[in-house]
């Protein structure tokens, strides 16, 4: 839906569990994107158990958030001006806040700050007041280490110097912490430090893992050694670094409402969190969208990051009735025809999909702009972006260097230039025409063998990173390539291509 300056929306928010408030205050165009408003979203400090009347409408305010280090301010920037449409317009008010504004924001994520200031103001004063009056002037002695007296975030390289965690009182500011090492001991003393609210648990030692007396909004767990972890209230983001060893069982309060849920490559076997609210997956390299719709089936939010990677059943996301946000980035394998039609996602607000097939950014662009103007979809904030050739998807999704990109051995600057390689050659394929002549045909190939092992050989020399694997596959990559162009060569009534001599030549010319 479109918003309008002084209107009022409400929407439920699952960490209260109650209706939340927000205002527009004002819309100006978004540079970034051609046509596009933005919106100033201001948020209410107002909370019911049911949509607000006209009564509780005309008395709402500003919220005022002095939660950690900030002083007090209004939560107020700009935010794109497609209103999600979860939100329910309950009333128009003159703007509550007038004042110059240029914070920008990632998107409507109304309720959160009120849950923020709610849970800080139950913090003993005491300790509320010790952290505002943190000092960066003011040294303290922490492990063996000086540090500034406001730290907030510390690591192993500290913790593997403290005898005695009580020293960690001296950081009334500490609220991040990184470990690969931790202890029940360390456990216990975030359950107790209200300010905790971010934790890199990368341990051996836990075999079962309990925040649900912590305070974590965002924790990043290798689940390799853990049969348990009992989440917390407050958890925003659940980041699961790695692959369980067994099977995992995850708690939560919820069942994952209002909880996003972050891997890479696929989403690992676990029990639990039936009720996601939100996923989001990177460097993937395939994925079945069946799976993941039978998995989570109450997602509002559903984004994939290939690497490149290959979809499967794409239509199945029209199995989620209540998805707001479907975003993804290289991600091909499907068809125009198997991205469900707007109608049978009517709650989509957000449509972002960047690096796709070319036929299948036109269709979608096509068929949810027309539905749009139509009325038949909510205001949709829709970019479908850098739609790719068959050209495009021959040098970089079927890249056969692709696979060097994480090897323990290769660097991720050489898997780059491997890649490259092989785009570079491809290019060079691509210049040959009825014009040429036998000769300069294969002159042109000669000089594209050696450019091409060129790029071996030089990361030989530095490195000596090419193996009995990687040697065959720059070979095979390259006969292939030769091959092919001359079976078309042929069928096409063109020159005879000089294989065996080109095979010779990458022999003579490697160092690998």
């Amino acid at each position: 839906m479109p918003a309008s300056v002084g209107d009022i929306y409400s929407v439920y928010c699952e960490k209260l569990r109650q209706y939340v408030a927000c205002q527009v205050t004002a819309l100006k165009e978004d540079r970034g994107r051609k046509g596009a408003q933005l919106a100033a979203v201001l948020e209410l400090d107002w909370s019911g158990d049911a949509l607000p009347d006209a009564q509780a409408i005309a008395s709402m305010k500003p919220l005022i958030c002095d939660f950690y280090s900030r002083g007090a301010h209004v939560d107020h920037c700009w935010l794109g001006a497609s209103v999600p449409s979860n939100y329910t317009l309950v009333g128009n008010l003159a703007p509550l806040v007038i004042d110059g504004l240029d914070s920008y924001g990632g998107g409507w994520v109304t309720g959160n700050s009120l849950y923020l200031q709610r849970r800080w103001n139950t913090i003993d004063a005491d300790k509320r007041r010790r952290f505002k009056a943190a000092s960066r002037n003011v040294e303290v002695t922490v492990g063996g280490r000086v540090l500034r007296q406001d730290t907030s975030k510390i690591d192993d390289s500290i913790l593997q110097g403290i005898h005695d965690l009580s020293e960690l009182d001296q950081l009334p500011c500490l609220s991040i912490i990184h470990t690969r090492h931790g202890t029940p001991a360390l456990l216990d003393f975030i359950k107790g430090n209200p300010f905790v609210t971010e934790l890199s648990w990368q341990a051996a030692q836990v075999a079962e893992l309990d925040l649900r007396q912590t305070r974590m909004r965002r924790l990043i767990v290798d689940p390799a050694a853990l049969r348990s972890l009992q989440l917390n209230d407050d958890l925003n983001d659940l980041t699961l670094d790695g692959t369980p060893a067994l099977k995992l069982a995850v708690h939560h309060p919820l069942g994952g409402r209002g909880l996003t849920l972050h891997c890479s490559g696929a989403v690992p076997a676990f029990a639990g969190l039936d009720q996601l609210g939100a996923l989001s997956l990177t460097t993937v390299k395939e994925i079945d969208l069946d799976t993941v719709a039978r998995r989570f089936p109450r997602l509002t939010a559903l984004r994939i990051w290939g690497q490149p990677g290959m979809v499967a059943n794409l239509q199945a996301i029209a199995a989620l009735p209540q998805l707001l946000t479907f975003t993804t980035y290289d991600m091909f394998g499907f068809t125009p025809q198997q991205f469900p039609m707007p109608q049978q996602l009517p709650h989509l607000s957000m449509l972002w999909m960047t690096s796709v097939p070319a036929d299948v950014a036109k269709e979608i662009k096509a068929r949810y702009k027309k539905t749009a103007k139509h009325g038949g979809v909510p205001e949709l904030d829709l970019a479908i972006r850098q739609p790719r050739k068959p050209e495009w998807l021959a040098e970089n999704l079927h890249n056969p260097f692709r696979d060097w990109d994480g090897r323990q051995q290769i660097p991720a600057a050489y898997a780059k230039k491997a890649a490259q390689a092989y785009k570079t050659l491809l290019a060079a394929t691509r210049t040959i025409d009825a014009a040429l002549d036998a000769e300069a045909v294969h002159a042109l190939l000669c000089a594209a063998v050696r450019e091409y092992v060129a790029v071996f050989n030089k990361m030989e020399r530095r490195s000596s990173v090419i193996e009995t694997e990687e040697r065959d596959e720059i070979g095979t990559v390259l006969f292939q390539v030769l091959d092919q162009l001359a079976q078309q060569g042929q069928a096409q009534g063109r020159v005879t291509l000089r294989v065996a001599q080109l095979h010779e030549l990458f022999d003579q010319s490697r160092e690998f």
